[in-house]
């Protein structure tokens, strides 16, 4: 049954348990070991992990792809190990997956945008709305007629979150979507998402193993062995070097260099992560 109990969480684990299939005889492993963890609506949050940390698992948990062995999923106060939620859970959260190839199912993009909402009994009307308003807010108006196999990468996972978009959710959780993209693929991802979060109010949650995708958001998650490793800002994240390195990461390129000279005495702090102030700190440290 669908919960009416407001709440400025979207999403919320309680002891989370996860556990892939195994063949007979072997043991199962915990992918997902005690996840308690809270999402707020609006905000931007970051998940990362080294392959196998759980973090992908975790995202398959937000929108019931995956239901827990043990412990809760709530979206927006809705169970979603209830099949009665199932419907309205998928439609609150949509999920953007690693290779737009798999998500794309029509051979005309504004047809693929317009594929949810019509299976979801939208009008048709609102469907034309609703597409012509999502391509818009991805910026790929211009191509509603294209064939989706003619664009790049980054082009087509634009056009997979318009589909997301056009579901009306409240969140988007991209599982690992800039993985396949080059650098100007993911940039254009980003940016859609950043939109989309700060001017539009959408929760984004983005996995990803891109350390430097992780300093525009607002909270930053590090996941590790099935478990909430580290959890606070990008700042007080990405600049723990030596924690990182232990959990299988490695800090932003910029973190890694200011903290090498600092290592070789320079008077820098690793609190720059992007390329600007980072190069701020270098002329503030050589007195330029």
């Amino acid at each position: 049954m669908v919960s009416e109990k407001k709440t400025m969480e979207i999403i919320k684990t309680s002891e989370l348990v996860y556990r892939y299939p195994v063949e007979e005889g072997e043991t199962p492993q915990n992918a997902l070991d005690g996840v308690d963890l809270t999402i707020e609506k609006g905000s931007f949050v970051v998940v990362l992990g080294h392959n196998g940390s759980g973090k992908s698992t975790l995202a398959k948990h937000m929108n019931a792809v995956l239901i827990p062995a043990s412990g809760k999923v709530l979206v927006d106060g809705m169970d979603t190990a209830a099949e009665e939620n199932l419907l309205e859970v998928r439609r609150r959260v949509g999920m953007v997956f690693q290779n737009p190839d798999n998500q794309i199912v029509a051979n005309v993009v504004e047809e693929d945008v317009a594929f949810g909402p019509e299976n979801l009994g939208v009008p048709t009307e609102e469907i034309r709305r609703r597409v012509d308003a999502s391509l818009r807010a991805v910026g790929m108006e211009q191509f509603a007629d294209h064939a989706p196999h003619m664009l790049s990468g980054g082009q087509k996972q634009r056009i997979a979150i318009a589909g997301v978009i056009a579901m009306t959710p409240e969140c988007i959780v991209l599982d690992e979507s800039t993985a396949m993209l080059d650098p100007a693929g993911r940039r254009e991802v980003l940016d859609t998402v950043q939109y989309l979060n700060r001017e539009r109010g959408i929760t984004v949650i983005l996995i990803t193993h891109h350390m430097n995708e992780a300093a525009y958001a607002d909270r930053v998650v590090v996941m590790d062995h099935g478990k909430v490793a580290m959890d606070g800002t990008p700042m007080e994240i990405l600049t723990q070097v030596e924690r990182l390195q232990a959990l299988g990461l490695s800090a932003p390129p910029t973190v890694q260099l200011l903290h090498a000279l600092r290592g070789a005495g320079w008077d820098v702090s690793l609190d720059a992560l992007t390329v600007e102030d980072c190069a701020d700190q270098i002329c503030r440290a050589l007195g330029a």
